[in-house]
């Protein structure tokens, strides 16, 4: 008997203007995706409340009052679609648009206009990247627990939130205690190549897992003119 086929990754896509919701699926589909379209928030909350999608690509800027950084924050907040992959595309191109985008849960940041091709590297490199997030191990450190099975982080029997993105380097660093790690090795490390970011996302993806671990105290050191360190030893 042939096994089934392997379902295909499901891809939202939140954006207002037709004939580029409708390029994106052109390119989506023919790569292999299964691809839906909301115009807006609600239509985009629609769908997440009917079927949760692998990845959603959202606009920034939407109708109706909301933008996509609002829909995003809700999204985040929500145990159920927390951890759902999210690439922002807007026209916006100023650093600071960035990292209020990055800082406001997104996983990466498209500019408009942009390349399908790149866009479509950009999908399946989010994808790869969430793969370590399935080997099965458990790894301890100073009271904090991180389940790679069930991509859950907990201190003192408290669950902590903790986004895609920053569980992927909690991971990495959990495995790596006490090594001074630059930003470039960090990208190469939990980022993997076909990487579309600058080293200075890393600072905010450290701020913000650093926001989620302040219960188990300041476990991420800055180590000045060289990266980061995440201390196993207990303070004093």
């Amino acid at each position: 008997m042939n096994a089934a086929p392997a379902p295909k990754p499901r891809v939202l896509v939140v954006e207002d203007q037709q004939d580029i919701a409708e390029l994106i699926l052109v390119h989506l589909r023919h790569e292999g995706f299964e691809a839906v379209t909301a115009e807006n928030g609600a239509a985009a909350q629609r769908e997440l409340d009917a079927v949760l999608p692998d990845l959603v690509l959202l606009d920034w800027m939407l109708p109706g009052g909301q933008s996509g950084l609002d829909l995003m924050r809700r999204w985040r907040a929500a145990p159920r679609t927390k951890n759902i992959p999210v690439i922002l595309l807007t026209a916006r191109f100023d650093e600071a648009d960035k990292i209020a985008g990055l800082n406001s849960g997104g996983d990466d940041y498209v500019t408009k206009p942009f390349s399908p091709a790149e866009l479509m590297a950009r999908i399946r490199a989010l994808l790869r990247r969430r793969a370590p997030e399935q080997l099965a191990d458990t790894v301890t450190v100073r009271g904090l627990i991180l389940d790679a099975a069930s991509l859950r982080v907990c201190f003192q029997g408290q669950e902590l939130s903790v986004g895609p993105t920053e569980f992927r380097l909690l991971h990495y660093l959990l495995k790596h205690p006490d090594r001074i790690h630059s930003r470039s090795a960090l990208l190469d490390k939990v980022w993997g190549d076909h990487v579309f970011i600058g080293e200075r996302t890393i600072d905010v993806h450290i701020k913000r897992l650093r926001a989620s671990l302040q219960e188990a105290g300041g476990m991420i050191e800055t180590v000045r003119g060289a990266g980061y360190r995440l201390n196993s030893k207990q303070d004093a």
